[in-house]
Formats: structure tokens, sequence, C-alpha cells
């Protein structure tokens, strides 16, 4: 068994600016790889930012120049802000390091949260995270008054929701009963050792990811914990469950390091 500790860095009132969140990983992830603490999952509240991932691509910004903080995690862009629970678990794994396993371990944790609260979320291939999954294609109402055969974001590379009316914004997702992001998952590993990790919507104000392509994804949106379920979720609500799932994956989880093939001859 793995030891983690949780440490609670701020909520509400008593949120954490980014930067000084990160500071605050990078120091751990310092100390965590000179074996002088434990493995470690910061969980907070930020206040209102936008964060961009190094695959970001430039026409997923925000249209109106909204500032947005460059980070060293894989991923695009996302939104933080109140009403989204903050994980970040820092984690040495063994070497060479399988990346896709630690993400998946932490998707499993948030599918579990998810569940408690009597949500149902799945992965998509391709796709990381966690989801709700939407109708059908064929089931779902139809945009703008066109047949869903006819959705211009399915052929159209260069489609903009955010410029095309309120039936494709991100926030209205479970309206269109499209797929839906519940938790959103960026990570990076140095030295063995990981850093960034998750951010739950509980009950944020969903618009804010009106002004980005969230994750770079056209065609799906985003949605939260009290939406699904029609009732206010809070945060307080959700710690205490998410830090016993995140404990009982990540302790437990048989870590190994990553496969990797011999060339032949």
């Amino acid at each position: 068994m793995n030891e983690l500790r949780f440490v609670r860095l701020g909520f509400g009132a008593d949120s954490v600016d980014y930067q000084e969140a990160w500071d605050e990983q990078r120091r751990v992830h310092a100390a965590r790889f000179a074996d002088e603490v434990p493995d470690t999952c910061l969980m907070l509240e930020h206040p209102p930012v936008y964060t961009a991932g190094r695959r970001t691509a430039p026409e997923e910004r925000p249209l109106d120049g909204t500032p947005v903080v460059d980070v060293d995690r894989g991923g695009k862009i996302t939104w933080h802000g109140p009403g989204q629970l903050v994980g970040y678990p820092i984690q040495k794994l063994p070497r060479p390091v399988d990346v896709v396993a630690h993400l998946r371990r932490l998707e499993e944790a948030m599918i579990a949260v998810c569940a408690e609260f009597g949500v149902v979320t799945s992965r998509v291939e391709g796709r990381a995270g966690v989801w709700v999954l939407g109708d059908p294609v064929e089931q779902r109402p139809k945009l703008g008054g066109l047949s869903l055969d006819f959705d211009p974001r399915v052929n159209d590379s260069e489609f903009d929701p955010r410029l095309n009316g309120p039936e494709y914004a991100p926030s209205n997702a479970g309206q269109r009963r499209e797929d839906r992001k519940i938790c959103a998952m960026g990570i990076r590993v140095a030295k063995g050792v990981t850093m960034h990790g998750f951010a739950l919507n509980v009950n944020p104000d969903t618009s804010n990811f009106d002004k980005i392509i969230p994750c770079g994804i056209r065609d799906a949106g985003v949605t939260s914990l009290s939406y699904e379920l029609g009732r206010e979720v809070t945060i307080a609500d959700v710690l205490p469950v998410a830090e016993r799932h995140l404990r009982a994956v990540l302790e437990n989880a048989a870590l190994a390091p990553r496969t990797v093939e011999k060339a032949t001859a």
C-alpha cells in the first residue's frame, strides 16, 4: 500500500490563486522526488481562471482576449473556478512511467465519486476525463431547425460554436442531450513524479466554458453534478467522498512500470 496524504489548500472565500497553487505543486513535487514527503494530493478551489495546456491551439482561446495562463500540463484549454473541485495528486511512479495508467486511475476514482451521488459516468475513447454520455444521435433534438445529419460541427473543421448561437454553447450540451464532460483531466510527469490532475464540476457556472472550446472539443459540452441531479450539490458535500475514493484507488494501486517493447533486429 502506498500512503497518500491530503492537503486542503483552500475553498470558497479562501480559494487558491492558480499561480500560488502551481508554485505549491512544484514545491511538493521536489519534496516528493527527494522522498521528504509521502504521495500527496492537494485539494482546492480556484478563483476564475482559464488555463491552457501545451496542445492548446490559438483558435481555442477566448475570442474577447480574456487572459489565459499557459501551463506545463498535457491537454488543452479549460476553465477553473468557484464550484469546481480541483485535485493535484503528486505521486511517485515507477519508471519508465505509465502515464496512461495514472490517468485511468484518476478517472476511475472520479467515476466512483459521481456514482455515489447517483450520476452514471463513463470514459469516452480517445478523450480524457469523465463523461456523462448523451443520447444516440438519432434521438437528440434538432439544432437550428436542421436534422443532426446536417449538424455543421460534424464535417466543418473550422466550425466555431462560440459564433453560432447559444444552442451550440458547451454549457447547453445537456439540453442537446450530447456527451458532456463532468471532470477534466490534465497531468504532467517529471522525474517520475506526477503533477496537475483533475477538475470535477460540482456546481460551477458552466457558461464560463462558452468563451473557449473546452479541451479543444467542438462536438460535445460540459456539465456538473448539480445539473445532472437537478439539485444543489456543494464542494463540502463532495470533498470527503472524493478523498475517500482517491485514497481507495491510489493507495491500493499495483504500480508497475510501463512495458517497453525491445526492438527486434
